[in-house]
């Protein structure tokens, strides 16, 4: 009986000191999670902060200049007061438009010296094309991307008097023999992502020429950029493209995205080899 009753109050001492010792600190013991490793708006790298639960913000992994130098951005504009841009057309952008040239013989460069030298003609009527000319805002290779109009003026690319050209950037994708496709949609997905950084464009307002209706055309909605459509339609292609788009945009700016079209992306969606062995359809003389 004696052991029982100096085991018992032993024990007692012990919870009193215990309790006494836990009054006297300056502050609790908090437990802190550890960092999660799940995907959410903050980007991956995102963590619980020392005593608290507010998320901390993913530090972006490259500045916008370092996406503009990946890009390899070469200005070279059409000369002012001439051809497509005699009469300049003030423009806010808003959107970003897609295009593929369907020109299996030049790439930037050579679009860009026809674009300067007045060229590339289209058929100047009320309602349609109102300068003669084609314009546009860049051309995209494998190995540059080359800018033909300034920001802030209006191209003839999309749809005639309509939004995709008032409030549009037109960026023209090549698809000459030779040129790498992968690495085409790779840098035009780069440029996108800094023009949305650099203008405030919002994810869903990246849409491809097909958005677009053109009056008096037929077909009004063009095919193109026809080897992100599935049918002539945005499809998987596309989500695909956006998706990488996206992921541009969340390395300069990972928790300011505005909105996106396409927040969950489906395992089934094309890899990008299948995109670049898709097959080159013909060559079409669409008005633009």
């Amino acid at each position: 009986m004696k052991g029982l009753r100096e085991k018992w109050l032993y024990t007692c001492y012990a919870i009193s000191t215990l309790v006494m010792l836990s009054s006297c600190g300056s502050s609790p013991v908090t437990y802190v999670p550890a960092p999660s490793s799940e995907y959410h708006e903050y980007g991956a790298t995102a963590a619980l902060g020392l005593n608290q639960q507010a998320l901390v913000p993913e530090t972006p992994a490259k500045t916008p200049s370092q996406l503009y130098k990946e890009a390899n951005i070469q200005v070279d504009l059409i000369p002012k007061g001439r051809h497509g841009r005699q009469v300049p057309r003030y423009m806010r952008p808003s959107y970003i438009t897609i295009h593929s040239t369907q020109n299996y013989s030049a790439g930037a460069w050579q679009h860009s010296k026809a674009l300067r030298n007045g060229k590339l003609r289209g058929k100047k009527r009320p309602g349609g094309n109102r300068t003669g000319y084609l314009t546009w805002h860049y051309t995209v290779d494998d190995s540059v991307a080359v800018q033909h109009l300034p920001h802030n003026e209006q191209g003839e690319h999309a749809d005639f008097d309509g939004p995709g050209n008032n409030y549009s950037f037109g960026i023209e994708m090549c698809e000459h023999y030779g040129n790498n496709r992968e690495a085409t949609l790779e840098r035009t997905a780069k440029l996108t992502a800094w023009l949305m950084h650099e203008h405030n464009i919002p994810l869903n307002h990246v849409v491809p020429h097909h958005h677009w209706g053109r009056k008096g055309v037929d077909p009004e909605h063009k095919n193109c950029p026809h080897f992100l459509l599935d049918n002539g339609r945005p499809g998987a292609k596309w989500q695909w493209f956006i998706s990488k788009i996206e992921q541009h945009y969340r390395s300069i700016a990972p928790s300011s995205l505005r909105y996106s079209r396409f927040p969950q992306y489906a395992s089934s969606l094309p890899e990008a080899s299948s995109l670049v062995r898709a097959a080159r359809p013909s060559v079409t003389a669409t008005e633009i």
